[in-house]
């Protein structure tokens, strides 16, 4: 008994060293703005009033500027969401790629990597890996991390793929994501806990968004893919897996191709989160 009381008291304090959920970072896609074709400086400035930590940028151009304006706001760039095509000649990476991870040194920005393909034989994995270990080369010189991103019907479709490939680069700046709408969109609800508990070694960022209930594997992204706060899922009990499992990374806010100004749906779902992170932090 007195060694059960020991270990609970370990869990405890490991729990409660935990940052806050109302601490931890919490950055918006740049998608939430594709709409609207706003300037980065219009994003930082909506982003900063609305109380976000900074953004999730895409591709590899205009990132002086893009670091600047959001440094005027104090706000960071938490990732920049780039690929290799393993069906291209040559690298099957960006040819800018290289240039913009230089620009990025200590900005701690991570390259969220996705990984698409004509065919899909895992015999492609052996180039996959060269290119990604090339990546995270010129990356780990830059002091940057890369996260696999699992995307629905690409070459890495699912976290599983991810972890697949990322052991195989075997690079301690190479790890995963979980992205909360390509997961359901082919899995079950009922294996996140596990799938976290698996890949909370190498997980690197995690995105979330508000999502419907039900058979989630033939639901459009229009169900998938909401503003935090609506659709009937519980974001909150994903929270909790992460926190038991010690993720304490930052957190994205999917918002691919939802409707409507993205001040008014970006207000929506960070005042969500305030509410979904307090109720978790009360619950320490």
């Amino acid at each position: 008994m007195r060694t059960r009381r020991c270990c609970l008291s370990v869990v405890t304090v490991l729990i409660l060293c935990l940052p806050a959920w109302a601490e931890q970072p919490f950055f918006a896609f740049d998608n939430a703005f594709r709409q609207e074709k706003l300037p980065v400086s219009e994003q930082a400035a909506i982003l900063a009033e609305l109380g976000y930590d900074g953004i999730g940028y895409t591709g590899t151009q205009n990132i002086p500027q893009s670091l600047s304006a959001l440094k005027a706001h104090n706000l960071r760039m938490f990732s920049t969401y780039v690929g290799v095509d393993l069906s291209a000649n040559g690298t099957g990476y960006d040819p800018d790629l290289p240039k913009a991870i230089q620009q990025l040194k200590g900005e701690g920005t991570i390259l969220w990597l996705y990984v698409r393909a004509k065919a899909k034989p895992l015999t492609l994995d052996d180039r996959a890996v060269t290119a990604i270990r090339d990546i995270a080369r010129m990356a780990e010189e830059s002091g940057l991390q890369i996260a696999i991103y699992p995307h629905y019907k690409f070459y890495v479709g699912t976290i599983e793929d991810a972890l697949r490939v990322a052991k195989k680069v075997d690079r301690k700046n190479v790890g995963v994501a979980f992205n909360l709408c390509h997961f359901l969109k082919q899995h079950d609800e009922e294996e996140i806990k596990a799938t976290l508990a698996e890949a909370m070694p190498h997980l690197f960022l995690v995105s979330i968004n508000g999502v419907d209930r039900g058979d989630t594997k033939s639901m459009g992204w229009d169900r998938l893919i909401q503003p935090l706060g609506k659709g009937d899922f519980a974001v909150e009990n994903v929270l909790r897996i992460l926190r038991q499992e010690k993720y304490s990374g930052a957190i994205g806010l999917q918002c691919y191709a939802i409707p409507g100004k993205p001040q008014q749906h970006l207000k929506q779902s960070i005042e969500a989160w305030r509410t979904i992170a307090k109720q978790l932090d009360d619950e320490k």
